[in-house]
């Protein structure tokens, strides 16, 4: 059964710690929520778990099933996430962005000749999933915030991975779609036992769909504080 823990985990930048001695042990099938003002460190920690930034002590793993520790160097591609920049390619289509969630396990022909068929329809039924589906041979360029965003968590969505990261993830989002995301987020964790990180802002989303919330503190950066949260569904 997956799970992730952090021993002792800080970073400290321009002489602040934005969080310091984070230990963490969160089961499979659980969704985080992480809390707290901007610049407290919440995309940092998760540039941390990511591999993206080094982390100044402490260490992370990730257990992908018994006894099988990986770290952030090399978890892919058990490792989705969804970045607050986004990270698309504008000028192919919205399908496309979607498949190319997994153009690391494809090889040379694949890439070369065109997406597998099955793949093709497991990426559209994702789109279908987010509400976007009839944006699938669109230009992603011609598309909006709103709708690049949910292209993006289709992208990791369709990739498949034991964990997901996401950064501030329904920003751009109403709230009909915030609670379709995270209500998938939610079916994900418990169904199929992923365990999933999200930077998030708003209580009701976090009251109803997370398992845990994870505050940081941005006076005292050793006071972080995980609870347990029984989602309201």
């Amino acid at each position: 059964m997956s799970c992730l823990k952090t021993k002792d985990l800080g970073l400290r930048r321009n002489e602040r710690w934005l969080f310091k001695n984070l230990n963490l042990n969160i089961p499979a099938g659980s969704v985080v929520a992480i809390l707290g003002p901007s610049g407290v460190g919440k995309s940092s920690l998760i540039s941390c778990l990511s591999g993206s930034e080094s982390p100044t002590e402490g260490e992370i793993n990730f257990e992908c099933k018994a006894g099988e520790i990986r770290n952030p160097e090399n978890i892919s591609p058990e490792l989705g996430i969804i970045f607050q920049s986004l990270r698309l390619t504008e000028h192919v289509t919205v399908l496309e962005n979607v498949l190319y969630g997994k153009i690391a396990q494809y090889g040379l022909k694949e890439s070369f000749f065109g997406f597998p068929e099955s793949d093709k329809n497991i990426a559209y039924e994702t789109l279908k999933e987010l509400g976007i589906a009839h944006l699938a041979y669109k230009w992603t360029s011609q598309t909006s915030g709103g709708e690049k965003q949910r292209t993006a968590i289709a992208r990791t969505l369709f990739q498949d991975p034991k964990f997901i990261l996401a950064d501030e993830p329904v920003s751009n989002l109403d709230n009909y779609y915030s609670g379709r995301v995270m209500g998938l987020f939610r079916n994900l964790a418990s169904q199929e036992k992923k365990i999933i990180f999200c930077a998030l802002h708003d209580p009701q989303l976090i009251s109803r769909f997370a398992n845990y919330a994870l505050s940081l503190n941005p006076e005292r950066p050793e006071n972080w504080n995980l609870r347990e949260i029984k989602p309201k569904l």
